[in-house]
């Protein structure tokens, strides 16, 4: 039996993507970026207010740090975004491939970056995961063709990713010590009538909630990739969702009005909006970026 919830708009916006929430907890604050607008917001909810910083380059994610700033990661890398609004560039990711841009990212127990590209021209097999440290940048897995949902067990063990054009989440052995992972693994398997698995967080049961673009809702699938819970939106483009709120208990839900005609845009006018739920389990903040 699938419990099933019903998500809220938080903020009414139409967002191109609207991708990658991360709660900053330091701040209380909800992360997020438009891709394609070059945008990088910051939604404080308890207020509504969204103030919203354009980069210049196609951002697929933004981490916060410990020291107030932010990490992205841009169309050639990654970037920190200062507190004043200045975007500089601390690593190249695939400059010399300027069919490729960075995607999806998030912090590893250890405050890592693990960050993945993908094709522009949606070409399979040519894009790659990679892991930072502030140091340097290490290809971690290649062969891949979107690079997506990143997540971690709460006992930190467990690595989870998601390759969307797979229609799967694979698990690896993660060792926090190094960064390692191994022992690859699928889980879970999304039919493609379901939508295609995009973003992704791990609740503090150690369960996986996906997003489904194209499919309208986020799914909770246990870590036998059994599925228990989905929450439902009002919108079809879901793309990513994180935990947060003070108790952690919240759903924050990103989704996206790219490539909507503007009849599907009449039936979903929520579409680019942030949501949010609270589905009766909690999940863990952003780690900060610790490089």
């Amino acid at each position: 039996m699938v419990s099933s919830f019903d998500a809220e708009p938080v903020l009414r916006i139409r967002a191109d993507i609207g991708e990658g929430p991360a709660w900053d907890a330091v701040r209380g604050r909800l992360v997020w970026v438009d891709i394609t607008a070059c945008a990088v917001h910051v939604l404080d909810p308890a207020t509504g207010a969204d103030q919203a910083v354009d980069v210049g380059v196609h951002v697929g994610a933004a981490v916060p740090t410990g020291d107030g700033e932010l990490l992205l990661a841009v169309r050639d890398g990654i970037a920190r975004l200062t507190a004043e609004g200045t975007v500089r560039m601390v690593a190249e990711v695939e400059a010399d491939v300027p069919g490729n841009r960075m995607n999806d990212a998030k912090c590893d127990p250890a405050g890592r970056l693990w960050a993945g590209t993908m094709p522009y021209d949606s070409t399979p097999g040519v894009a790659a995961l990679y892991r930072y440290d502030g140091a340097s940048v290490v290809r971690v897995l290649d062969g891949v063709s979107l690079s997506n949902g990143l997540g971690w067990s709460p006992d930190g063990t467990v690595m989870y990713y998601i390759d969307s054009r797979t229609q799967r989440v694979d698990a690896y052995s993660y060792d926090a010590a190094t960064g390692d992972i191994r022992d690859r693994r699928t889980v879970v398997e999304i039919d493609r009538a379901d939508g295609t698995p995009d973003g992704m967080t791990v609740d503090d049961d150690g369960c996986l909630w996906i997003g489904l673009w194209g499919g309208g809702r986020v799914r909770r699938y246990t870590p036998d990739g059994v599925p228990d819970r989905e929450v439902r939106l009002p919108v079809t483009q879901v793309t990513s969702c994180a935990f947060g709120g003070p108790r952690g208990d919240v759903l924050y839900i990103t989704s996206a009005a790219r490539g909507l005609d503007p009849a599907a845009l009449g039936e979903q006018p929520l579409a680019g909006s942030v949501f949010a739920v609270e589905p009766g389990v909690t999940g863990r903040p952003a780690v900060p970026f610790s490089g």
